[in-house]
């Protein structure tokens, strides 16, 4: 028997309280986020020239995205930095994944409000449909359909 198995571990209770997604400029990431995906802004903290941005669903006070500035991360140095923005241009540095039970009126909201599209909704070989954007700093947000 494991110890995820045996009667005696109580289990846990855990949840996702907020995600991180780095930003380069924060009126883009803000304007996307809240206009474009229509997320509340929580928090909008500034602090030595930096902003953090919490944005999240409505109606999910406990689940967020916090928006950061990657330069501001501890411990990194100037070449790690650079390597952070060349990923973020290239879109390969973070994603984020959404669900909806609308995703076609999703995607029509994106497209109309200019959001880059990197794939249009498709049904996926792994059997989900979903499709992808990208945020202002070339984070790829792909948004499921649920079922």
């Amino acid at each position: 028997m494991t110890a995820s198995s045996t009667p005696s571990t109580p289990a846990m209770d855990i949840s996702i309280h907020s995600s991180f997604l780095p930003h380069n400029d924060p009126d883009a990431a803000l304007t996307f986020y809240r206009d474009t995906l229509g997320f509340e802004v929580r928090k909008d903290v500034g602090y030595q020239g930096m902003r953090w941005i919490t944005v999240g669903p409505p109606g999910q006070p406990g689940t967020s995205i916090v928006l950061y500035p990657p330069e501001a991360t501890p411990g990194i140095t100037d070449d790690e930095r650079r390597t952070i923005a060349e990923m973020m241009a290239k879109g390969t540095y973070a994603s984020l994944m959404l669900a909806t039970p609308d995703l076609d009126g999703v995607f029509a909201r994106l497209q109309s409000k200019g959001a880059e599209i990197m794939q249009e909704p498709i049904e996926q070989d792994w059997g989900s449909r979903d499709c992808a954007v990208r945020d202002p700093a070339g984070n790829m947000i792909r948004i499921q359909q649920l079922r």
